[in-house]
């Protein structure tokens, strides 16, 4: 695939989670995280895209690899609405890929850090796949940002898990817990999980995304591995 780093399991692909990374970063920065989940032996796609090069202006206008422009680092984390809507569509593109291959929507999760835990909400929320689910961490809510925006589906339908770190001084607590609050209000069945942990991700979470993608995806075999 251009653009994303892909590893492909031992076996042939069952399930695909789609990784968004953060602002500055590339699809090369959670491909280390994989062998950690505890899923060496679930047949699971992982593809971590790289986000596209543009200005940030909050970075002074810096070109870097982001999902979207963020124009004020207030509270709101005012973005441009057009930005997040073209990584949602490169991630509606994905999806059908993976479908078009053999993979079943509810065998397709969205993970996403930071900036791109912002883009696996909206696109989660705004497809009409019934998805495995949707995993967002250290993120915070933008749809509010776009009166266009609709959920896809019945929110009731739509999984969604979110952590956060108490220390994050980037992204901070209470814009997840917004987050939780916001979606939960609008009738998702959202979970929230809180980690002693700065912007980062942490072993203990690490285990626990490997846990969540256990429960979302079914396979063949019913074997995990326990390392």
């Amino acid at each position: 695939m251009d653009h994303a780093v892909v590893i492909e399991p031992n076996q042939p692909a069952e399930a695909a989670v789609i990784w968004l990374h953060g602002l500055g970063a590339s699809g090369h920065d959670f491909e280390p995280a994989v062998p950690l989940l505890g899923l060496s032996d679930r047949p699971i796609r992982f593809i971590f895209p790289h986000a596209p090069e543009r200005p940030v202006t909050v970075n002074g206008g810096m070109v870097m690899p982001a999902w979207y422009d963020i124009e004020h680092m207030d509270i709101e984390r005012t973005i441009d609405v057009s930005g997040i809507q073209e990584s949602a569509n490169r991630v509606d593109h994905i999806i059908a890929a993976q479908m078009a291959a053999g993979i079943p929507a509810h065998q397709i999760a969205l993970v996403g850090f930071s900036q791109g835990g912002a883009v696996a909400l909206y696109a989660g929320v705004r497809t009409t796949e019934p998805l495995a689910g949707i995993l967002a961490l250290s993120t915070y809510w933008v749809g509010a940002q776009d009166p266009t925006l609709k959920s896809g589906r019945d929110p009731s339908d739509v999984s969604i898990e979110i952590h956060h770190g108490t220390a994050d001084p980037v992204v901070p607590y209470e814009l997840g817990e917004q987050a939780f609050e916001t979606l939960k209000a609008l009738g998702y069945p959202v979970t929230f999980q809180a980690f002693d942990m700065p912007h980062s991700v942490v072993p203990e979470q690490l285990r626990a995304i490997g846990d969540w993608m256990a429960r979302h995806f079914t396979f063949d075999s019913p074997t995990r591995s326990k390392e």
